[in-house]
């Protein structure tokens, strides 16, 4: 996907702000949508399918954490929140529910396109990769549906999760420093440091381990990162 198709829809009930970032998003060549509530944003979301959604977390009939659950359960698209809360709870709370970054108000428009490039490059580097679906006993990941099966069942995966599962599963036995892994799979460094590959980590686990705790598939390397093992 060329960064000059894409899709963002634009959620904030600040009129001035959202029309500030449409007109200069439109100047790069990006498809642009904009909606001032939760109503109307799953409305366009529905009929649009934004590639991105950048989201305002205080919104008049709802608020972005819910909203940015719901369209990750419903469809593999980014979320950048929006807002002018700075505390790190908040931010960790969007990165649980699936955001995949964050930016603090007010922002340099500049700053604002740059991690636009970085999420969207995401996408595009696993997509001009090879597409080899990995099959691991119960666990099968498909890159070119991007979806994932556990025991037959298909299990809902946010955009990121996925990237830094299909990652990790795609060079098994090798051992990873969590700041490899935001380079990678991030391309840039959302909350400031490495604990939130950890975070991730642990929502991963949650959804194809089957203790957690004594984890089959991604490994701890204590004092250094993680590894995929693939049984082999």
């Amino acid at each position: 996907m060329e960064a000059v198709l894409a899709k963002i829809l634009i959620v904030d009930d600040d009129i001035h702000i959202a029309n500030l970032i449409t007109r200069f998003l439109k100047q790069k060549n990006y498809q642009v949508k904009y909606a001032s509530d939760g109503k109307t944003a799953r409305e366009i979301f529905n009929i649009f399918r934004p590639d991105l959604v950048i989201l305002d977390i205080n919104l008049p009939d709802t608020l972005g954490y819910n909203l940015c659950e719901e369209m990750q359960n419903n469809n593999d698209v980014f979320i950048l929140m929006l807002t002018s809360r700075t505390d790190v709870e908040d931010k960790k709370k969007g990165f649980l529910i699936g955001a995949d970054d964050y930016l603090t108000k007010p922002f340099d428009l500049e700053e604002l396109e740059f991690r636009v490039q970085a999420i969207l490059r995401r996408r595009r580097l696993i997509k001009s990769a090879d597409i080899n679906i990995i099959e691991l006993d119960n666990l099968i990941i498909n890159p070119e549906t991007r979806e994932i099966k556990y025991n037959n069942h298909l299990i809902t995966f946010t955009s990121l999760e996925f990237d830094l599962l299909y990652f990790l599963a795609s060079n098994p036995g090798k051992v990873w420093r969590r700041e490899e892994l935001v380079a990678n799979v991030w391309q840039n460094n959302p909350m400031g440091d490495n604990r939130v590959v950890d975070v991730h980590i642990g929502q991963i686990r949650r959804k194809i381990e089957i203790d957690p705790n004594n984890p089959q598939y991604i490994i701890t390397i204590r004092g250094v990162g993680y590894k995929f093992e693939d049984g082999k």
